[in-house]
C-alpha cells in the first residue's frame, strides 16, 4: 500500500525511541516511517507464531535493507517475549553493525548494555560476530580487528573470549594478547584446564590453517598475506602452552603437537636461510602491503571520504568509524605507519590523480612506500623457542611491526650492498656464538652478563682479528643488529636503552665504515625524527649521546639533527655538541648530561630493586652506562663547571615577584604584638571586608560593631591596613568610604598610626633591587596615607613622617631608595587634588613639587622615576616647567642634621671565589683538591643544606662521586656498580644509632638554654624558630663528630668485600689496587654519607624539640587567649635578685645580642655551606647558596619558584604552622628545591604529579586565607614548569592532564580544583574531554556524571569569564551528558535534564545532534586549531603549496572556475603526500589559514607605517591571497567524494570551518586589541558566497551548509570573541545569508538558528544597554542592530512574530524602541484595523480568536516544583500557600536593579495568560472583560500587582505589554487584562504604574505595535476607568497635551522610523 495514503506513523503508536542515533532515518521517507511503529513489529512477530513464519520474513526485507538501525532499536525495544523470528532478526542484523554503518557503536553499546535487556541478546551478539568472521571469505583478520575494538569498546572481550567456536576463540585471543589485552599463556592455560583435549584440537587445527608450514611440509604456493601470518611470539607461547599438555593427550594429537615444536625453529628462524635480503619473492617496496593485509574490499570514497574515519576521528571516538577497517585496526600497533610524516616525493605513486575522484585519503591503499616487514623475522632469535633472547621481550609488545626504511632507497632487509662479506652464509655455530653475547648483554645474574663497554672491546677485538671465526663472529653480530633495527619500537624500555648504548658504541669506537656507517647514522637519525617523547627518539638520545664526540668529524649530519623539528627539547649539551659540531668542532667546555629515557630509568629501577632484595646487581654496564655518559672533564682546579641542561645564553635577572606583605609580617612578629580576637570572629571580620561593596555598606558597618568588642579594633586596624589596604589599591575609596560611615574617631586614628608604623617598617626594609613587592606595598600605602589625611583635609606632621627629609635622605643614599621613595610621595600627593587645603598652590604641596622637580632636573635619574614625577604633575593639573626647583638636595647643611627615616641597604657578603667546584650532575666530579684532605683535618664542606635529600637512601646517587681515573675502574670498569651499594649500606648500619645518640645529647643541651633565654618572652613562634635553629646546629655538629671516622671505615671494608667478591682469584698488585680504590672513594664520598645522617637527625630533631616544648607553647598561647602577656614568676624573680643588669634578662622579647647567636646557629650548620638566609621560619629548609656556576634557563625559574614559596610560607601565621596544608606546602618547596637540583624532565615531572594531586586533595574545609595561599602556590610551580624556557606549555598541559586522567577516585572530582587548572590554561581540553565522556560509562559512574555536571555548569552556563573555554572543548563530555539525560527516562541524576535544556537553550539551536558527523568535524577543527607540534617540513610544504596554488588561481589560464588549475593542483598535494591521511589534510587548512592570516597582518601594519598607502590597495592585498584560499576550500568541497556522498562533503566543509574558527579564537585570545577582523571576515563571506552559487552540487547540501554557518556563527558569537562583532554582525545580515536562512530554505528549518543568532547579539548587548554605557563602538554596534531588525520587519515580520518572546526575553527592560520594533510585527497577509478608528470592535475581528505561534519553549525555565504547583492551583486553587509564596519564588536576590528572574515572570505571564484563554474557550466564551475575571489566572495576576515591589511590578506589567502586538487571541486577552488590572487597582501606585508602561513605549520613535495602542486608547476614552480623575495625568505636561490633542496627530508628531 502507497505509505503516502496510509502510514502507520500516522496514528497514535508506541514508537520506536531513536534519540540515541548519531545518523537518525530520514524523516520525510514515509515509507521508513512506518516501521516507527512497536505495534506494527510486534503484531507481526506474533503472526509469524502463528503460521505466517516465512511471508512476515518478506515484509522485515525492506527495514533489513533502509532502516536496520531503527529496527533493531525496535526489536530491542518491545516486549521482551522471545520469538524465533526476533532471534533470527537480530543476528541478521548485528553483521551490518559490525561492519561500517554510522550508528554501529551506539547500537551495539544499547543492544549490549541496554537496561531490559535478556542475557540472550549478548549471545546472539557473540554468535553473530562469530559467525561473520568465519563465514565468507574465511578468518579475515579485518573483520576479527573490528571485532576486537567493538568487544573493548563494550568491556564484551572476557564474555565473548569464554565462548565458541574455539576457532573464533583462539584466532581473537591471539590478537588480543599482540594488543597487551590479555596474557596468551595464562589464558591458553586456563582453557586447557577448563575444556581438555577439544581445546587442545581447536589450537592445533589453528597452527596449522594459520601457519601451515609448522608441519614441516612445503611452503605453501600462494604466499600468506602478512596480515595472516602469526607472529612468531605468539607461536612460540601456544607451542609452549601445547607441549606442557602433550602428555596428557591422544597419542596422534602428541605426536602432532611434538612435529610442531619440532619444525617450529625452522619456521621462526627462516628469514636467517638465506638473508631476507636475497629472498627471491620480496614486494617491491612501493607497493603497499597493507593492501594484501585488508581482502575486506573498502569503497573507493575519494577524496576528503576519510573524514568520517580518519586518524584523530577514529581515535577520538570508536563510533565515528565509518569504515570496516580503519588503520588502527589493520596495524594493531601503538604507533601506525602513517603517523609517520610521509617523504616528500613519492616515486612510485600507485595511485595516480584522475579527476578528483582518485584522491586518496587514509585508506589502506595509500601509505607511501614503506613494506611492513614480517613478523619477527630477521630478528635475533635462536633456533629453539627457549632459547630466544628476544622471546622474552617479544612477547610482551604488540602486533605487527611498523614499517622500516620509510625514506630509503633500498629493500629493507638487504644489507648485501652494505656489508659484501656479511652476504655468506654463517654457520650455526657461528650464528650461536654472535646470539650469545647479544644474550649476555640483556641477561640478569646469575646468568653470564657482558657490559656493553666489555662487547665493544671484543667487537674491536675480533674486528681485526687474525682468526677467521672471530671476523665471521664480528660480521655476523653486525648484520644481526643491524638487522634488527626493525623490531626496535617493541622492545621494552630497558633492552631498548642498553641496545641504543651498544649501537652508539659502534660508531664511537669507529667498528663500521663507509655505507655501514651512513646507515647506522642514518638509523640514529631516523629515530630522532621520531616524536618527541617517543619510543625510538629516546634510542636515538641514548645513541647519540654515545658517540657525540665524533660528531664534530660529521659536520653535514650535524645540520641534519639541527632541523628536526624537536631538537630544541634535545638534552642541552646534546643541543651543544650539534651545534659545534656543525663547525667542525668540539663545545669548549665538555659538558657532559645525564641522559633520562625511560629506558635508563627502568635500569636503574632495574638495580635498586635489585639490591633491595639484596641480590647481585642487575648487570654489570648498567652503572657503566651511567657514568660513562655522566663524567665532566675538569680543566683547572678553578674552571666554573657548567652543569648538565646550561645554554649558553646570557643570564637573565628573576623575574618579578607578586605582591605580598612578607615585610610586614615580619616586622609585625617582631614589634609587640596587639590582642587577636579568637579565630572566628577574625573569620567574621574577613567575610565583611570580603563582600564589602558601595551598596551594603551600612549593613556591613553595623556587622562589624555587632561582632567586634573596642578591645579588638586595633587588631582590626592593623588587619585593615596591613592584610587589606596595602595589597588592595583599587578599594581604597571604599575601606576610606567604610571608615567614614564607621564615624569612630578612636579607630581611625589606629588605621593612621597603624599605616605610619607599616610606612616605616617598609622604608627601613633591605631595598633589594629585585623586591619589587615592598615596593608596591609602599606605594599602596601611600595612597592610602593621602586618601585619610590630605584628601580629609587633614595634615602629615613632621613628627610623623617629614617627606622633603625624606627626599633629600632617598637622593643622597642612592637610587635603590630613589626607587622606593619617589613612587612613595607622589602616591601621597596625588591625593592633595581632592583636598581644599592641601591642593596647589598650598605651601607645603608646593615646596614637596620643587623638591621632585629639583629631582627631575638630575641627569641620571631613572626615567621610570621621571615619569612618576610628570603623570603627578598631571594629575595635579600642574606644568613641570612651571615649578622652582631649589637647592635642596645640593644643601650640605641640610644633610649633617638630616634625621635618617631610611636604614643603610645591608650588603651581601660575597662567597669568596676560592670555594671548591661543585657539580650536581648525575655523577659530580670533586676537582683533585679537595681529595686530598685527610681524616685528621676538618674537611671543607661540599653541600648545601638543601642540596641533601633524606627522603630515602637512593637519594644519594645522584651525589656519589667517582674518580674514572682510578686504575682498578680502568681494567674492571663492571666494579663501580659496587660503589654505590657499598655507601648505602655503610650508611645504613650507622644512620639509627648515630641520629638516636645524637638528638638524645643536643637536646637537653638545647632545652635548657632555650627555657632559660626565652623565659620573659611572651611569643612562643620566636621561641620555637630559635630552638630550631641550635637543635639544628648542635645536632648536625654531634652526628659529623660522631659519624664520620666509622663511615671512612665503614664504606671502605664494604668496597673491599664486594670487590674480593667480585674478582675472587685477584692477583696481589690487584688486591692492591683494591685498597687503594676503596680508600679514594670512602674519602671522595665520606662527606656526601656524613652529610646525609645529619640532615636526617636534623630533619627528626626539629619535632621531637617541639614535643618538648609543646608545654611552654601552650602557656604563652593561654596566657594570650586571656588577654595577658606570660612571663615566667619564677625566672623573673631569680633574674632580678641574682643576674646583674648588664647580664639580665627582660620582659619582653629577647636580647638582639642574644638573638645573633641563634642566627647564627641557623647561618652555619656544621658540615654544610653557610647559607645567607637569617629570618627562615622553623622547620624550613635554608635557602640555595650563591651557586659557583652560572645558572641555566630553568634554575631561574625553580629559583624564582622557590623565593615565592618561602614569602607564601613567610605569610603564613604562627597559628596555622601546624595545618597540614601548611605541612603540604613544605613538602611541595622541598619538591621543587629536588627539581632544581638535578634539572630533569623525570623530577619536573613528579613535582608536577604532585602540585595538580596537592591541587585536588585541597578542601574548601580549611582556613579560607590559607586555602587561597595553598592553591596559589600549587599553580605558581605548574606555571613555572609551563614557562617556555622549562617545558613548554605543551608538554606541561598534556602532563597535567594525565595526572588528572589516571589520579585516584577520591579526589579525581574536585570540580574546584579542575576548573582552576583549566581557568589558567594548564589543561590539554581535547584528551581532558575524551577522558571525561569515557569515565561516565554511559551513567553508570554517578561520581563521573555529578562531577561532569558540574563542569559544564561552571564553564558553558555560569560562563565565569572562560572565554577560552568553548562548547567545542566539552563536545563529548555534552554528548554523553546528553545521551544519559536521553536514555535514563525519568531515572536521570538529579538537575541532569534541566541542565540540558539550559545547554540547549544556548547551543542546541544550533546543533542539530542528530547529525553527530558534522558537528563533530567542527568541533575537532577547532580543538586542532591548537595544535603546534607538527611533522617536520610541513609548514614549508604548505607555504610552497599555497604560493602555487594562489599563483595559479590569479593565472590567466586558470579560467573563472579554476577547475584546470584545481586538477593539477591537487596533483601537487598528492605528490606533497597532503592527502595522505586526516590529520596531515587537517595540519594543511591550519596552516594555509595561519598564513593567509599573517600576510594580512604584515599588510595591514605596512599602512600603519606608511599612511600615505592606499587602503584600497592594501585590502587588495590583502584579498588576493584569501580569496584564492577560499576557493580552495570551495572545490575540495564540491569535488571531494562522488558526486552523490553529501556526507562527505559536508564533513570537509565543518572541518574547515572549524579550524578557521579555532585560529581566530587563540589569535583573538593571544593579540587581544591587536585583533584584526578582516581577513576571517573575508574567509567567512566569501566562502559563504562561493557555496550558496546556484550549483546542483552545491543546491544538494544547501541546508547542511547553513547549518554548518549558523554553527560558526554561533560559536564566534560577541561573548566569546568581542573583537570579531563588527564583522560579525556583518556576516549575519549579510543579503544571502539571511534570504537563504528565513526565505529559501524549505520548512523554516533555517528560522530556529537564526533566532539563536539574534539571541546572542542582544545577549552582547544587554549589559551595555541595560546600564546605558554607549561608548562609540557600541552606539556602532546598536545603530546597527536595530537596522537589522529593520530589515527583518520589512522583509520577514512573521520571523518576528514567531519568535518574539524569546528576543524580548533578552532584551533589558530599558531598551524600549527595540523592543517596539520586535512588537510591532504582523503577517503580510494581515490587513490591520486602524486603532484610532471610532468605536472599533475589537472582539470582532476575525483574527482576535486565532492564536499566535510562538516558537520559543517559555516554560523551560520553570523549575519542575514551581510549574507543578502553577498547574495545580489553575485547576484546583491549591496548594493554598502559592500565591502568598509567589513573590519569594520570582525573587532572586536583595540587589535593587536584579531583585527578579525577569526570564521567569515573562514566562508565568505569558503561560498563565494561555491557559486562561484555553480555559475561556473551553467554556464557550471569548476573552473579555467579563469572562477574564474571577478566575486563578487573574488571581495570580492581580496578586502579582499588589504584592510585588515597585521593581517587581514594573517587570510584570512589561511582560504583559510585550504580548500586545497584532490582532490575536493573546493580544485581545491581555489587553483586557491590563485594563481589568488598572479598574481593579487598590492604588493609585499601580495605575501610575500601568501608565507608564503603556505611555513610556508610545512617546518613543514609531513603529508602535497595534495592540498596544488599542489597549491605550481604550484606557483614556472609555469613561469608566476615570483616566483623567487621578493625579499623576497632571504631573507632566505630554499627558496633559493627549487631552486636548487627539492621540494619532500626537503620535503622529513623533519622528518616524527614518531617523534610525
Amino acid at each position: 500500500m502507497n505509505p503516502d495514503i496510509f502510514c502507520f506513523a500516522d496514528y497514535p503508536c508506541h514508537t520506536v525511541v531513536t534519540d540515541i542515533l548519531k545518523a537518525p532515518p530520514e524523516d520525510d521517507n514515509r515509507e521508513i516511517a512506518t516501521w516507527k511503529s512497536l505495534d506494527l513489529i510486534e503484531t507481526l512477530l506474533r503472526l509469524s507464531e502463528l503460521g505466517q513464519y516465512e511471508q512476515v520474513k518478506q515484509l522485515f526485507n525492506f527495514p533489513i535493507k533502509h532502516c536496520p538501525d531503527m529496527l533493531v532499536l525496535a526489536l530491542l525495544q518491545i516486549n521482551p517475549t522471545w520469538h524465533t523470528l526476533r532471534h533470527e532478526l537480530i543476528s541478521t542484523l548485528m553483521p551490518i553493525f559490525l561492519g561500517n554503518h554510522p550508528n554501529s557503536a551506539i547500537i551495539l553499546h544499547y543492544a549490549w548494555h541496554g537496561q531490559g535487556q535478556s542475557p540472550s541478546i549478548r549471545q546472539l551478539i557473540m554468535h553473530a560476530m562469530a559467525e561473520w568472521y568465519m563465514r565468507g571469505e574465511q578468518y579475515d583478520q579485518a573483520k576479527l580487528s573490528r571485532i576486537l575494538d567493538v568487544a573493548q569498546d563494550l568491556k564484551a572481550l572476557s564474555m565473548l573470549l569464554n565462548g565458541t567456536p574455539f576457532a573464533f576463540v583462539i584466532d581473537l585471543a591471539a590478537l588480543a594478547s599482540r594488543r597487551e589485552y590479555l596474557k596468551l599463556d595464562k589464558w591458553l592455560t586456563d582453557k586447557i584446564r577448563e575444556h581438555g583435549e577439544p581445546f587442545i584440537q581447536a589450537c592445533v587445527t589453528f597452527l596449522k590453517r594459520r601457519c601451515p608450514s609448522i608441519m614441516g611440509g612445503l611452503a605453501p604456493e600462494k604466499e600468506q598475506p602478512k596480515s595472516a601470518q602469526l607472529p612468531p611470539e605468539t607461536l612460540a607461547t601456544m607451542l609452549a602452552c601445547l607441549q606442557a599438555c602433550a602428555g596428557s593427550v591422544s597419542q596422534e594429537l602428541s605426536e602432532t603437537i611434538l612435529t610442531m615444536v619440532a619444525n617450529c625453529g625452522n619456521v621462526m628462524n627462516k628469514a636467517r636461510q638465506p638473508p631476507p635480503g636475497v629472498m627471491p619473492k620480496v614486494r617491491a617496496p612501493s607497493t603497499s602491503s597493507i593492501e594484501t593485509m585488508s581482502p575486506v574490499q573498502i569503497d573507493p570514497l575519494s577524496g576528503m571520504a576519510s573524514l568520517t574515519i580518519g586518524g584523530s576521528a577514529a581515535s577520538l571516538t570508536p563510533s565515528m568509524q565509518g569504515f570496516t577497517t580503519n588503520l588502527s585496526s589493520a596495524f594493531n600497533t601503538p604507533q601506525s605507519p602513517a603517523k609517520a610524516f610521509p617523504p616528500l616525493s613519492t616515486p612510485n605513486q600507485t595511485t595516480p590523480f584522475s579527476g578528483i575522484s582518485g584522491l586518496p585519503s587514509q585508506l589502506p591503499g595509500s601509505l607511501g612506500t614503506g613494506s611492513l616487514s614480517g613478523m619477527g623475522t630477521g630478528g635475533l632469535a635462536l633456533p629453539t623457542v627457549n632459547t630466544d633472547p628476544f622471546g622474552q621481550r617479544k612477547m610482551s609488545t604488540s602486533g605487527l611491526n611498523p614499517q622500516t626504511f620509510q625514506q630509503s632507497k633500498m629493500k629493507p632487509s638487504d644489507l648485501s650492498q652494505v656489508w659484501p662479506e656479511a652476504n655468506q652464509h654463517f654457520s650455526k655455530e657461528i650464528d650461536d656464538e654472535a646470539n650469545s653475547y647479544f644474550q649476555r648483554i640483556y641477561n640478569h645474574p646469575p646468568h653470564p652478563t657482558m657490559s656493553v663497554d666489555e662487547v665493544l672491546e671484543m667487537l674491536q677485538r675480533f674486528k681485526d682479528s687474525s682468526i677467521k671465526r672471530e671476523r665471521e663472529v664480528f660480521n655476523c653480530m653486525l648484520r644481526n643488529l643491524f638487522e634488527e633495527y626493525r623490531f626496535f619500537p617493541q622492545y621494552p624500555d630497558k633492552e631498548l636503552h642498553i641496545t641504543a648504548c651498544l649501537f652508539g658504541g659502534i660508531i664511537e669506537k669507529g667498528l663500521v665504515t663507509y655505507m655501514a656507517l651512513g646507515l647506522a647514522l642514518r638509523y640514529v637519525l631516523e629515530a630522532l625524527r621520531k616524536p618527541f617523547d617517543s619510543k625510538m627518539y629516546y634510542f636515538g638520545i641514548a645513541a647519540l649521546d654515545r658517540f657525540k664526540n665524533r660528531l664534530k668529524d660529521y659536520p653535514q649530519y650535524c645540520q641534519h639533527l639541527a632541523s628536526i623539528g624537536h631538537f630544541l627539547q634535545f638534552p642541552h649539551h646534546l643541543q651543544e655538541y650539534i651545534e659545534y659540531g656543525q663547525q667542525s668542532r668540539d663545545p669548549p667546555v665538555k659538558m657532559q648530561g645525564s641522559i633520562t629515557t625511560p629506558g635508563s630509568i627502568a635500569l636503574a629501577q632495574a638495580q635498586a630493586q635489585a639490591q633491595a632484595q639484596n641480590k647481585t646487581p642487575l648487570t654489570r654496564q648498567v652503572s657503566a652506562i651511567v657514568t660513562t655518559s655522566t663524567t665532566t672533564t675538569v680543566t683547572k682546579a678553578t674552571t666554573v663547571t657548567r652543569p648538565s641542561g646550561v645554554s649558553f645564553k646570557k643570564d637573565v635577572p628573576p623575574s618579578i615577584n607578586t605582591t605580598n606583605i612578607e615585610t610586614l609580617l615580619v616586622a609585625t612578629d617582631q614589634a609587640e604584638r596587639i590582642v587577636e580576637p579568637p579565630e572566628n570572629i577574625q573569620e567574621k571580620v574577613a567575610f565583611i571586608f570580603n563582600n564589602l561593596s558601595q551598596s551594603n555598606m551600612t549593613q556591613k558597618v553595623e556587622e562589624l560593631k555587632e561582632t567586634v568588642k573596642d578591645e579588638f579594633m586595633p587588631w582590626v586596624s592593623q588587619y585593615l591596613v596591613m592584610k587589606r589596604v596595602s595589597i588592595e589599591p583599587n578599594f581604597h575609596s571604599l575601606y576610606s568610604n567604610f571608615m567614614d560611615t564607621l564615624k569612630n574617631s578612636e579607630f581611625n586614628k589606629m588605621v593612621l598610626t597603624e599605616t605610619y608604623r607599616n610606612i616605616k617598617v617598609l622604608l627601613t626594609s633591605d631595598k633589594a633591587a629585585a623586591n619589587f613587592s615592598d615596593r608596591s606595598l609602599l606605594k599602596n600605602l601611600g595612597h592610602w596615607l593621602g586618601m585619610i589625611t590630605l584628601a580629609k583635609n587633614k595634615p602629615i606632621l613632621h613628627i610623623d613622617l617629614d617627606v622633603k627629609s625624606l627626599l633629600l635622605e632617598a637622593y643622597v643614599k642612592g637610587q635603590q631608595e630613589m626607587l622606593y621613595v619617589v613612587p612613595f610621595v607622589a602616591k601621597v600627593l596625588e591625593s592633595s587634588v581632592r583636598s581644599m587645603v592641601f591642593r596647589p598652590p598650598n605651601p607645603w604641596t608646593m615646596a614637596i613639587m620643587n623638591v621632585l622637580a629639583e629631582l627631575h632636573q638630575e641627569h641620571d635619574l631613572k626615567l621610570n622615576l621621571k615619569f612618576e614625577i610628570e603623570v603627578l604633575c598631571k594629575n595635579l593639573a600642574l606644568d613641570i616647567n612651571d615649578l622652582k626647583p631649589g637647592t635642596l638636595l645640593k644643601d650640605k647643611e641640610k644633610l649633617t642634621n638630616l634625621e635618617e627615616q631610611l636604614s643603610a641597604p645591608k650588603r651581601e657578603s660575597k662567597i669568596p671565589e676560592e670555594l671548591p667546584v661543585v657539580v650536581t650532575t648525575a655523577a659530580p666530579v670533586t676537582p683533585a683538591t679537595t681529595t686530598t684532605c685527610t681524616s685528621t683535618v676538618p674537611p671543607q664542606p661540599q653541600f648545601s643544606y638543601h642540596d641533601i635529600n633524606v627522603y630515602s637512601l637512593a637519594a644519594l646517587a645522584p651525589h656519589i662521586t667517582v674518580n674514572p681515573n682510578i686504575p682498578l675502574f680502568q681494567a674492571h670498569p663492571q666494579l663501580k656498580s659496587y660503589v654505590r651499594q657499598a655507601i648505602e649500606r655503610a650508611v645504613q648500619e650507622l644512620v639509627h644509632p648515630v641520629v638516636d645518640r645524637s638528638i638524645k645529647i643536643a637536646m637537653t643541651t638545647c632545652e635548657q638554654i632555650v627555657r632559660k633565654d626565652f623565659a620573659l618572652d611572651s611569643e612562643e613562634s620566636r621561641m620555637r624558630v630559635a630552638a630550631h635553629h641550635m637543635m639544628r646546629n648542635l645536632t648536625a655538629g654531634m652526628a659529623m663528630i660522631t659519624c664520620r671516622e666509622p663511615l671512612l671505615m665503614s664504606i671502605a671494608t664494604n668496597l673491599k668485600n664486594n670487590f674480593a667478591t667480585a674478582l675472587r682469584t685477584a692477583s696481589p698488585q690487584q688486591r692492591e689496587m683494591m685498597e687503594q680504590a676503596a680508600a679514594q672513594i670512602a674519602q671522595d664520598n665520606c662527606e656526601l654519607a656524613c652529610c646525609f645522617i645529619q640532615k636526617t637527625a636534623v630533619e627528626k630533631a626539629g619535632p621531637e624539640m617541639d614535643k618538648r616544648l609543646a608545654t611552654e607553647f601552650e602557656l604563652r598561647k593561654h596566657a594570650r587567649q586571656e588577654g595577658r602577656r606570660y612571663c615566667d614568676p619564677v625566672v623573673l624573680t631569680y633574674q632580678a635578685e641574682r643576674m646583674p643588669e648588664q647580664i639580665r634578662l627582660k620582659v619582653g622579647g629577647v636580647d638582639p645580642k642574644q638573638l645573633a647567636v641563634y642566627e647564627e646557629f641557623a647561618r652555619n650548620i656544621p658540615g654544610f655551606l653557610p647559607s645567607n638566609d637569617i629570618s627562615q621560619p622553623t622547620g624550613f629548609l635554608a635557602k640555595p647558596m650563591q651557586q659557583a656556576w652560572a645558572t641555566d634557563d630553568i634554575a631561574q625559574i625553580y629559583d624564582k619558584c622557590i623565593t615565592e614559596l618561602e614569602q607564601h610560607l613567610h605569610a603564613i601565621p604562627p597559628t596555622l604552622a601546624m595545618n597540614p596544608q601548611t605541612q603540604a606546602l613544605r613538602n611541595l618547596l622541598e619538591a621543587v628545591v629536588m627539581a632544581r637540583n638535578s634539572r630533569d624532565a623525570i623530577a619536573a615531572l613528579g613535582l608536577l604529579q604532585k602540585a595538580v594531586e596537592g591541587l585536588l586533595d585541597a578542601t574548601s574545609g580549611a582556613d579560607p586565607d590559607l586555602l587561597l595561599r595553598y592553591r596559589e602556590c600549587h599553580l605558581l610551580v605548574l606555571k613555572a614548569l609551563q614557562d617556555g624556557r622549562a617545558y613548554g606549555s605543551q608538554w606541561c598541559n598534556n602532563k597535567i592532564t594525565r595526572c588528572l586522567i589516571e589520579c585516584r577516585d577520591e579526589y579525581k572530582y574536585n570540580v574546584d580544583a579542575v576548573e582552576l587548572l583549566i581557568r589558567h590554561h594548564l589543561v590539554n581540553m581535547q584528551q581532558y574531554d575524551i577522558h571525561l565522556a569515557q569515565s561516565m560509562e554511559n551513567g553508570l559512574n554517578y561520581m563521573a556524571v555529578a562531577f561532569a555536571m558540574q563542569l559544564v555548569k561552571f564553564l558553558l552556563v555560569d560562563e565565569r569569564s572562560i572565554s577560552h573555554v568553548t562548547e567545542a572543548d566539552l563536545f563529548n563530555t555534552i554528548e554523553t551528558l546528553m545521551r544519559i539525560s536521553a536514555h535514563s527516562r525519568g531515572n536521570a541524576p538529579e538537575g541532569l535534564p534541566q541542565l540540558m535544556d539550559l545547554l540547549r537553550a544556548n547551543y542546541e539551536a544550533m546543533m542539530d545532534r542528530a547529525h553527530g558527523g558534522p558537528n563533530f568535524m567542527m568541533h575537532s577543527g577547532i580543538s586542532q586549531a591548537s595544535e603546534y607540534d607538527d611533522p617536520p617540513g610541513l609548514r614549508e610544504k604548505a607555504e610552497y603549496l599555497l604560493r602555487e596554488w594562489v599563483n595559479l588561481y590569479h593565472s590567466a589560464a586558470a579560467g573563472r572556475d579554476s577547475t584546470k588549475a584545481f586538477s593539477a593542483f591537487v596533483g601537487q598535494m598528492h605528490q606533497q603526500g597532503i592527502l595522505k591521511t586526516d590529520d596531515l589534510i587537517t595540519r594543511f587548512f591550519r596552516l594555509c589559514t595561519e598564513m593567509c592570516v599573517e600576510i594580512s597582518y604584515r599588510a595591514q601594519q605596512e599602512q600603519q607605517h606608511n599612511p600615505t598607502a592606499n587602503p584600497t590597495m592594501i585590502r587588495a592585498k590583502c584579498y588576493h591571497n584569501l580569496d584564492a584560499f577560499v576557493r580552495l576550500i570551495a572545490l575540495l568541497v564540491k569535488h571531494s567524494g562522488e558526486a552523490t556522498n553529501t556526507v562527505t562533503k559536508i564533513n570537509l566543509l565543518n572541518k574547515v570551518l572549524g579550524i578557521v574558527v579555532g585560529v581566530l579564537l587563540q589569535d583573538h585570545e593571544v593579540r587581544q586589541s591587536e585583533f584584526q577582523q578582516l581577513p576571517y571576515h573575508r574567509i567567512f563571506i566569501m566562502l559563504l558566497l562561493e557555496l550558496n552559487a546556484p550549483e546542483h552540487v552545491l543546491e544538494t547540501i544547501n541546508f547542511q551548509t547553513l547549518t554548518a554557518f549558523c554553527n560558526t556563527f554561533h560559536i564566534l558569537r560577541p561573548t566569546k570573541a568581542p573583537g570579531f562583532v563588527y564583522a560579525w554582525l556583518e556576516l549575519i545580515s549579510h543579503r544571502i545569508f539571511i534570504a537563504r536562512m528565513l526565505a529559501h530554505t524549505p520548512q523554516q528549518k533555517g528560522w530556529p538558528m537564526y533566532a539563536q543568532l539574534l539571541i546572542d547579539l542582544f545577549k552582547f548587548l544587554a549589559p551595555y544597554l541595560r546600564n546605558v554605557e554607549l561608548t562609540k563602538p557600541m552606539q556602532i554596534l546598536y545603530k546597527g542592530t536595530l537596522r537589522v531588525l529593520l530589515v527583518l520587519l520589512h522583509d520577514f515580520p512573521e520571523f518576528l512574530c514567531d519568535y518574539h518572546y524569546g528576543f524580548c526575553d533578552v532584551i533589558p527592560p530599558n531598551c524600549i524602541q527595540l523592543r517596539n520594533l520586535i512588537l510591532s510585527a504582523f503577517p503580510r497577509n494581515m490587513r490591520l484595523p486602524d486603532p484610532f478608528t471610532p468605536n472599533l470592535k475589537v472582539d470582532m475581528l476575525s483574527e482576535i480568536n486565532i492564536a499566535p505561534r510562538i516558537l520559543t519553549n517559555f516554560t523551560g525555565v520553570m523549575p519542575p516544583q514551581f510549574k507543578k504547583d502553577l498547574d495545580s492551583y489553575l485547576k484546583t486553587r491549591s496548594p493554598v500557600t502559592f500565591l502568598s509564596e509567589l513573590r519569594s519564588n520570582l525573587q532572586v536576590s536583595n540587589e535593587p536593579g536584579n531583585r527578579y528572574n525577569i526570564q521567569l515572570i515573562n514566562a508565568l505571564v505569558l503561560y498563565v495568560g494561555t491557559q486562561a484563554i484555553a480555559h475561556i474557550h473551553n467554556k464557550g466564551s471569548t476573552p473579555s472583560m467579563s469572562t477574564i475575571t474571577h478566575s486563578a489566572h487573574m488571581d495570580i495576576f492581580q496578586n502579582l500587582a499588589v504584592d510585588l515591589d515597585t521593581e517587581g511590578r514594573y517587570l510584570f506589567l512589561n511582560a504583559i505589554a510585550n504580548q500586545l502586538r497584532y490582532p490575536n487571541s493573546h493580544t485581545h486577552y491581555f489587553s483586557c487584562t491590563m485594563l481589568y488590572l488598572f479598574a481593579e487597582a487598590n492604588t493609585e501606585a499601580i495605575q501610575e504604574q500601568i501608565t507608564r508602561v503603556l505611555l513610556e513605549r508610545l512617546i518613543v520613535n514609531r513603529p508602535h505595535p497595534w495592540g498596544l495602542l488599542i489597549t491605550f486608547i481604550e484606557l483614556i476614552k472609555n469613561p469608566a476607568f476615570k483616566f483623567w480623575n487621578h493625579e499623576f495625568v497632571h504631573c507632566a505636561p505630554e499627558i496633559e497635551k493627549l487631552q486636548l490633542i487627539p492621540l494619532s496627530k500626537y503620535l503622529t508628531r513623533a519622528p518616524g522610523c527614518s531617523s534610525l
